[in-house]
């Protein structure tokens, strides 16, 4: 299937069919949440509700509408622009590679600090947080300007920051019911999947391997 936009031409199918599917799975847990939760967010793996799925589906679930409308609005933006520059097949490995991420250091932290067996993690924010740190592998030096504050800063800086400030409060725990450790795997996952295929001057051509 193929998308078109009088102004952007063919859309990426990729971003455009990630955003697709986290739309579908958050209108059906708008009308069976408990099932959607209980089987589709990702519970620790000591927990009787952990199901081996749930390391890949997590990234398509939402907890409410500002979540889901945050995470795809990044995803359109941004994923958009990485997809068209490296490719849709290495973008999608890309993507769940970040997600897979963002699940590992995760659950690494939730077993270190005896998180609760029964609180799911669930939204695309780890692999949103690869895509952020590709834009800005790839162009380092364009502006990006956030609507509140409205600051201008490069790209390299403005997920700098992003990312110091996840480190800081997943530290500290000023902000409670946040993966913040999860924002950091998806994008330390992004980081090391950039550099590899630099280095192996696979960076922008359709081959991930």
């Amino acid at each position: 299937m193929q998308y078109y936009s009088r102004r952007y031409g063919q859309l990426p199918p990729a971003t455009i069919n990630l955003i697709i599917v986290n739309a579908i799975l958050f209108l059906a847990t708008l009308i069976n949440q408990d099932f959607m939760i209980r089987t589709f967010a990702m519970f620790p793996p000591e927990s009787p509700l952990f199901r081996w799925w749930q390391i890949i589906t997590h990234m398509f679930m939402h907890g409410g509408f500002w979540h889901i409308l945050f995470n795809m609005y990044t995803l359109f933006l941004f994923g958009m622009v990485v997809e068209r520059t490296i490719g849709t097949k290495k973008f999608l490995v890309y993507y769940f590679l970040c997600g897979l991420g963002a699940a590992a250091l995760h659950i690494g932290v939730q077993s270190l600090t005896g998180a609760s067996l029964y609180v799911p993690t669930l939204g695309a924010s780890g692999a949103v947080y690869g895509v952020l740190l590709a834009y800005a592998y790839l162009f380092p030096d364009n502006k990006l300007t956030l609507l509140f504050p409205p600051v201008t800063l490069s790209a390299k800086w403005m997920v700098l920051i992003f990312l110091a400030i996840e480190l800081i409060t997943g530290i500290t725990g000023t902000a409670e019911g946040v993966a913040h450790f999860a924002h950091l795997g998806g994008a330390l996952m992004g980081w090391l999947l950039m550099v590899w295929w630099r280095k192996s001057h696979r960076l922008f051509n359709q081959n991930w391997w």
